[in-house]
């Protein structure tokens, strides 16, 4: 698990939605969780360089997880269907983050995660349990949300798939940037549109765990 955590760590930079020691990453370990930890770039990882947590906020002795441990464990005690968090500061994602906006149905590939539209969590101090809450409100129902002034947030029911829903929404939020340089209001989906597109993505997919 260790090795799989770490390499997931190395493709996010590899995607190029990391650079060097931003973002984190998690998986579900028993009753605790497995993280990166915090400050070291990724080239610079190894396998043990992985922390264990426990729910209580315990890490392995003499390492240091990511500061933004909090929101980890808070949406692995939440949501039991998560198994992985993946949080990135990638180019196109925190630029509409910064922005303060959500990415609404313009492409039914929103349906990925989850709704009709992602939303974008007010702004909170990094590491804090306050950003920690407004992310999982953002979250609610949905496996992706933005952070204001920060980046992204995906989870899934492994690292598989937080990593390609990841990778899709960095996608989204890089092709609705670019619609907004044409115009402020692109055509949208509507409500009935996105709910067919949720029927048919029952079964898009079937994500290894």
């Amino acid at each position: 698990m260790r090795e799989a955590l770490l390499n997931v760590a190395q493709q996010l930079v590899q995607a190029g939605l990391n650079k060097g020691a931003s973002g984190n990453c998690s998986v579900r370990d028993n009753d605790g969780l497995l993280i990166t930890p915090s400050g070291i770039d990724v080239a610079l990882m190894n396998a043990t360089s992985m922390v264990s947590m426990q729910m209580d906020g315990k890490a392995e002795a003499g390492k240091k997880p990511s500061s933004e441990w909090f929101f980890h464990r808070d949406i692995y005690q939440q949501r039991p269907e998560v198994n992985a968090v993946i949080h990135t500061h990638s180019m196109f994602a925190t630029t509409m983050a910064c922005l303060h906006q959500a990415i609404p149905a313009f492409h039914y590939m929103i349906a990925i995660t989850g709704g009709d539209h992602i939303r974008c969590a007010p702004y909170a101090l990094f590491g804090t349990p306050a950003l920690s809450a407004l992310a999982l409100m953002a979250l609610r129902g949905r496996k992706a949300c933005l952070l204001a002034n920060h980046g992204m947030i995906a989870v899934g029911a492994s690292l598989e798939e937080a990593l390609a829903i990841a990778v899709e929404v960095e996608n989204l939020c890089e092709q609705y940037w670019r619609l907004l340089q044409i115009t402020p209001t692109p055509p949208l989906l509507g409500e009935a549109e996105m709910q067919a597109v949720h029927q048919q993505f029952k079964n898009y997919r079937n994500w290894k765990r």
